[in-house]
């Protein structure tokens, strides 16, 4: 479902495309033998290569050229079995060689695509145009003192694959599912940990607008290094914002590149945007073109997980839940694995319930992950097993889980210690039904007189009065067979 922006001129329509940066889950950079791991001391994991020091040579890691085509892999791209590394020139301070190293002409994934879910409960797919491999920049550190810039160049020379889409995307809503997906995709094949606000998977937005109905693409301005869904969001629809206004007001829009300001919630101008030969792209002297075996893609191929995509039918298909119960347990990998845990041998649809439910809701409330449930698969497994041969009822169940989230302890544990057992003798059950009907005459007289809404009062009196340990489905049996 596009998103679109009506004004008093007509409708216009968002046209996005996007360069996501996901730096590759390696122990070590690119081109060096340098840790690649997040939060260590500034310029604490630099090598010579990293700082370009003269006479200093790139040695390429497989480990990320192998990262890199599990990723194209996954996104059901084209491997491209020759590629080229080539020099991307500019000059900044936290790029110390006054290139990167990048690819062009010949990036090492070609075409591919995506599925997201919309949230009209439709798919729509996102075709990718490449993704290539590069070397990151250090960081420029700007608020450490009032009259300097400090410069950290830890995080150069670390692995990063960027990731070109085609403009199909259309309006906010449509690029942040996007890269939702397509960082629950890295996650699942492993190839990065997405964590954006560690700086570890950044995008670049390239937006512009048309009018609903045109054909040609408007004058795109790319917003760089958006770290968030929701920055992603806001700067969007801001910039969108920013474009009718001036479009409508007689002006053209400037292909610039711009800066997501979050404090104002706007974007600012930062540069006019460079073309492909602005930065002078030939091929690195230092580096051969890279040529790749098709057994070995072969066997790479054989080790990829199952993807989002085909879990979420597997789940409807095998398990009977819903499109939209099937996303929610999807959308990581732990969790999906936590529910299969949980399911195996049992109600799925029930166990699906709980975990999304019960064990979701309180983890969130409490900001932990499903990795950090105090409550292990094994054990709300268990629990399951004793609703369903009614040991205890669903009410009570939620004592119990609220126990087990508590002190770690194991359903048949607290059932016991706490004399929860579902109360399933008939002639016990029967003789609470009798206090209750004895107890209450004029609600009995009610229900005998048509007035069977008050039905559920007494089966709540019933429950009540067993302080919840009757069996549900009995209590009513037994109460309708005694009003009758």
């Amino acid at each position: 479902m596009a998103q679109t922006i009506k004004t008093d001129t007509g409708v216009w329509e968002i046209v996005i495309g996007m360069e996501v940066h996901a730096q590759v889950t390696a122990n070590s950079k690119l081109f060096s033998g340098s840790s690649a791991t997040f939060g260590a001391a500034p310029n604490s994991q630099v090598s010579m290569v990293d700082a370009a020091m003269p006479g200093m040579l790139p040695v390429l890691n497989e480990y990320c050229v192998e990262q890199a085509v599990r990723t194209g892999l996954g996104l059901n791209a084209q491997i491209n079995m020759t590629s080229v590394f080539e020099r991307k020139n500019y000059f900044y301070p936290d790029l110390p060689q006054g290139y990167q190293i990048s690819q062009f002409l010949h990036p090492i994934v070609g075409k591919g695509e995506i599925e997201i879910d919309l949230p009209d409960g439709t798919v729509k797919t996102i075709g990718i145009t490449r993704l290539h491999l590069e070397q990151d920049a250090g960081k420029s550190l700007h608020d450490q003192h009032p009259q300097k810039s400090f410069v950290d160049l830890n995080r150069s020379g670390c692995a990063l694959m960027e990731i070109v889409s085609e403009p199909d995307i259309r309006g906010a809503d449509e690029a942040t599912a996007y890269l939702s997906k397509l960082r629950m995709v890295l996650r699942y094949l492993g190839t990065c940990d997405g964590n954006m606000e560690e700086g570890s998977m950044r995008a670049d937005v390239n937006v512009s607008v048309r009018r609903l109905g045109v054909k040609e693409l408007g004058t795109r301005c790319e917003i760089k290094n958006v770290n968030s869904l929701k920055a992603v969001q806001m700067a969007i629809e801001y910039e969108a914002a920013r474009q009718i206004e001036i479009i409508e007001g007689g002006g053209e829009i400037k292909q610039e590149t711009r800066l997501w300001d979050p404090s104002k919630g706007e974007t600012r101008s930062m540069r006019s945007k460079e073309e492909a030969h602005d930065y002078r792209y030939f091929p690195d002297p230092d580096l051969l073109p890279l040529n790749l075996k098709s057994d070995w893609v072969e066997k790479i191929k054989a080790t990829l997980p199952e993807l989002p995509d085909q879990k979420k039918h597997r789940f409807m298909d095998s398990y009977g839940l819903s499109a939209y119960d099937s996303s929610v347990l999807i959308a990581e990998r732990a969790r999906a694995d936590y529910y299969e845990a949980v399911a195996k041998g049992r109600d799925a649809k029930l166990a699906a319930n709980w975990v999304l439910n019960e064990l979701l809701g309180i983890l969130n409330k409490d900001g932990k992950t499903i990795s950090e449930s105090p409550v292990t698969a094994a054990m709300l497994g268990l629990m399951i097993e004793r609703i369903t041969d009614n040991t205890i009822s669903g009410k009570i169940a939620k004592d119990v889980f609220a126990e087990m989230y508590a002190s770690g302890k194991d359903a048949d544990t607290i059932i016991e210690t706490k004399g929860l057992k579902q109360v399933t003798d008939t002639g016990a059950i029967e003789k609470i039904v009798e206090e209750v009907l004895n107890e209450n005459p004029q609600i009995v007289a009610d229900y005998k007189g048509g007035n069977e809404k008050v039905f559920g009062f007494l089966v709540g009196q019933v429950m009540k009065k067993s302080q919840g340990k009757v069996n549900p489905g009995m209590a009513n049996e037994l109460l309708k067979k005694k009003l009758s």
